[in-house]
């Protein structure tokens, strides 16, 4: 077997995905593997992963580095959720929060409970019975693990950073653990005719690397999953109708949000990510409906401060490789699919599948079961993100425009037609094999658009119209309360993390 392991592993690529994978491999591989990444630095990264969602934290956990030092390293703020404004209507806004909302009764979700006070005339939103939701609402934040001494779960968050400076960072703790860069960009790469394998890569330098195992790290390029191996891909453009995106980087706004903002527009979503240096935009938009010079000019309307550069164009198709893992390569970030920053899922799809990698690591015969599983989990989790992105362009009632009248009648994927179909008939929500948006995320969402239930499950009755409203009425003074107590989210980042 010692014949047969992975001694050496190639990432091509730099920027988050690369340098995660070159920091969580050393630190999970110690000195039994040798890592070097090669990135060019005329090339350049995309970099428009700004926006986090709470398994980021679980990188940190990994490395055993600091929260406060990477958030300080990276320019970065922290995250409660995504506010979606005239999304459903033009004047409607809902926040997809993260962390829990209300709390069980018994086996029955929360939410059962708030339906029967609903259908009884109640007034109350959803998002009342949340503290990040409060917290937002109030631009508050603080670190808290639950809610005093009472059921109520605490804060969950995520980051907003610089997704540039925070690959430095992983660059910095991958180098202090052995991981070797080469600056150059790849000219060739060399096949073995007995397997097809990736035998070595050819720089403009005239260098020759070879490894046994080999990352792809090259972006939409996608140099060696699909350059080389020809691994074809799953267009996904019929769902996911957005296809270009202009970014620019403008003077931060106050007070500083702890939230992202998705802001609907004629032909897309326009992003606002606060960070301590500046903000992040970006206008995500559909060329059958809009061209460049328009999405530009509409994007440098509606920001919120000066903008500090000429804004950036991007095109991309949404979908996935038929194989993100072939023969001795694996595809991670753009190079292995994308299926638009819509709910901040970028950078978290490189940890998983970088996490899949090493739960599934090969030895240089690169095994077909092991990598045909690696592929099946990563089809289904992308396509679970997929579904989750696709709800919120078709639950909408915007007739207004033509790309909003082309997304209301997008056709749902069975899965999610599914989920809506069970929800609006009873209200409850079926998470499948720990697909990534748990039952509360679909919750938000869903209501958030005007998806609502006929009924509630009936075991809401068991409890009496007085204990009922005592119930909802004790969460949401205890939500309110803790959201008071937390210091302003600018103030918290000054005090812990500025940088």
């Amino acid at each position: 077997m010692s014949n047969s392991r992975i001694r050496s592993v190639v990432i091509v690529g730099g920027g988050t995905a690369g340098w995660m994978a070159a920091a969580i491999l050393a630190k999970a591989m110690g000195q039994q593997l040798s890592i070097r990444l090669i990135e060019s630095e005329e090339i350049g990264i995309v970099g428009v992963g700004e926006a986090t969602i709470p398994q980021i934290r679980l990188v940190n956990t990994f490395l055993g580095v600091d929260e406060n030092a990477v958030l300080r390293a990276s320019q970065g703020t922290f995250k409660l959720g995504i506010e979606f404004n005239d999304w459903r209507r033009v004047g409607d806004s809902y926040l997809h929060a993260f962390g829990e909302t209300g709390m069980p009764l018994g086996p029955l979700p929360f939410h059962q409970y708030w339906l029967r006070s609903q259908q009884a005339g109640g007034n109350s939103r959803l998002w009342d019975y949340s503290l990040n939701t409060a917290a937002a609402e109030g631009r508050r934040f603080g670190r808290m693990d639950k809610v005093g001494d009472t059921p109520v779960g605490g804060i969950r968050y995520a980051y907003h950073f610089d997704a540039g400076l925070y690959g430095q960072f992983l660059r910095r703790y991958a180098e202090q653990r052995g991981v070797r860069r080469s600056e150059g960009k790849v000219l060739d790469v060399q096949l073995r005719a007995a397997d097809g394998f990736i035998e070595s890569v050819q720089m403009a330098s005239g260098e020759r690397i070879e490894g046994d195992l080999f990352l792809d790290c090259s972006g939409f390029r996608a140099l060696l999953i699909e350059g080389a191996l020809k691994a074809g891909f799953d267009d996904w453009s019929g769902w996911l109708p957005c296809n270009r995106a202009v970014t620019v980087p403008s003077v931060r706004a106050e007070p500083m949000r702890p939230f992202t903002q998705s802001n609907a527009r004629p032909a897309g979503w326009q992003w606002r990510i606060p960070l301590q240096h500046r903000t992040g935009n970006g206008h995500v938009y559909c060329s059958e409906f809009m061209s460049e010079d328009e999405a530009s000019a509409l994007l440098l309307a509606n920001l919120e401060g000066e903008a500090l550069g000429e804004p950036r164009a991007l095109r991309f198709t949404s979908g996935i490789r038929n194989k993100v893992w072939h023969r001795n390569c694996v595809a991670l970030g753009l190079a292995s699919g994308f299926v638009e920053p819509l709910e901040s899922t970028a950078i978290h799809l490189v940890q998983s599948c970088i996490n899949r990698l090493l739960t599934l690591f090969p030895d240089r015969h690169c095994s077909v079961a092991l990598s045909d599983e690696f592929n099946r989990q990563t089809r289904y989790e992308y396509e679970s993100v997929r579904d989750f992105l696709v709800l919120h362009y078709k639950a909408t009632e915007r007739d207004d425009t033509p790309f909003w009248r082309h997304c209301a009648r997008l056709q749902l994927p069975e899965r999610a037609a599914r989920k809506v179909a069970l929800f609006r008939a009873s209200g409850q929500i079926v998470r499948e094999n720990e697909e990534l948006f748990t039952e509360g995320s679909w919750l938000q969402v869903m209501l958030g658009q005007g998806i609502v239930p006929a009924r509630y499950h009936p075991s809401a009755d068991a409890i009496s119209a007085e204990q009922l409203d005592g119930f909802l009425h004790g969460i949401r003074g205890t939500v309110a309360q803790a959201a008071a107590t937390l210091p302003g989210h600018g103030e918290y980042v000054a005090g812990q993390c500025r940088a």
